[in-house]
């Protein structure tokens, strides 16, 4: 009889646990719904504790075996969900198992893009609104305060490029609106002394910036293309540099034509000394640091040096310049293109 005994009261609590684990009686929940966050890779214990200490669930560990037992546990989606207080398991896992939209929009723009870049990256990320026209002029900045001396037809320079977060329901108005906030926080721990002491303003700086974004692969190179820009300038000497001339014919991609080299434009620093009316693009913090304290070198000439992944051999004379450009242009034809290693 002991026997018979021992064994019903185990086959009891067998259906007792039954009856918790399955809760054949429970609801959908009770009271106003909420919403609670489940963090990016928690796991199934940390989310029966999340739900367990919201009172979602009744009981964290019996959660877990729920999830387990019936496969659910790999489908719990991370993000917001909405809850109600004292719902069942199998109501919980459900709602775990709707895939969340995020209530952001994570933008990243890199440094040294056009606003015509901008533009279209922006656009594939999916931020609604015109970026071009939202990025002509703002309440926010006013390029006269930096310099611009009636030279800035629009943003360009000022679109501080970073990682931003946007609400679901912005713009590219609120995105501009937070680029211009970034870069007059930014703009503000550059030290522009040195750059003053040689009549720069800070949109000038900007300007040579923009450049020194196209220019530069090796993060050690932006003082001594910085450098180099002082130089020609001081010697009032043509740049030479054949981003401006792509940003003139707005082609960043495909190999210029003679005609794009020989165009009639203020950008063309071939045939034009001094800067460019303006940026052509915006840079980031590095590149403006370096735009505003070169490197106290006597350089002229760059080229890029091969065997290397972008890196360039600076020069002080036409003559020294004349070599390394040649000895790129035998490690160019060797190499049947471009002999650099990247």
């Amino acid at each position: 009889m002991a026997g018979i005994a021992a064994a019903a009261l185990a086959g009891l609590a067998v259906i007792v646990f039954l009856f918790a684990l399955f809760q054949p009686f429970a609801g959908e929940g009770e009271g106003d719904p909420f919403n609670l966050k489940i963090p990016r890779g928690a796991t199934v214990s940390e989310v029966g504790d999340l739900l367990a200490a919201n009172d979602v669930v009744s009981n964290a560990t019996l959660f877990r075996l729920r999830a387990k037992i019936s496969g659910q546990d790999s489908e719990i989606q991370e993000g917001e969900h909405q809850f109600l207080k004292n719902m069942s398991f199998a109501a919980a896992l459900d709602q775990l198992g709707v895939q969340t939209v995020s209530k952001k929009l994570t933008v990243t723009i890199p440094e040294g893009l056009s606003r015509s870049e901008t533009a279209a990256s922006v656009s594939a990320d999916g931020v609604p609104g015109g970026y071009m026209d939202a990025s002509v002029k703002s309440k926010l900045l006013n390029p006269q305060n930096y310099g611009a001396q009636g030279r800035a037809k629009d943003l360009e320079g000022f679109l501080f490029p970073a990682t931003y977060e946007l609400k679901r329901g912005s713009d590219a108005l609120d995105l501009v609106d937070q680029q211009l906030e970034a870069f007059r926080q930014n703009i503000a721990s550059v030290n522009m002394k040195y750059a003053r002491k040689k009549n720069l303003t800070t949109y000038d700086v900007l300007i040579i910036a923009s450049m020194i974004e196209r220019e530069v692969s090796v993060p050690k190179e932006r003082r001594k293309v910085s450098a180099v820009i002082y130089n020609r300038l001081k010697m009032g000497e043509p740049l030479g540099i054949d981003a401006t001339i792509r940003f003139a014919v707005n082609n960043w991609q495909d190999p210029l034509t003679e005609s794009d080299l020989a165009i009639d434009s203020p950008y063309n620093t071939r045939t034009n000394s001094g800067l460019p009316p303006g940026p052509i693009g915006s840079p980031g913090l590095a590149s403006i640091k370096a735009a505003a304290n070169p490197a106290r070198i006597d350089a002229l000439f760059y080229v890029v040096k091969p065997g290397t992944c972008g890196e360039h051999v600076f020069s002080e004379t036409l003559e020294q310049f004349n070599r390394d450009a040649e000895a790129y242009r035998e490690a160019q034809e060797a190499a049947g293109g471009s002999p650099t290693e990247c």
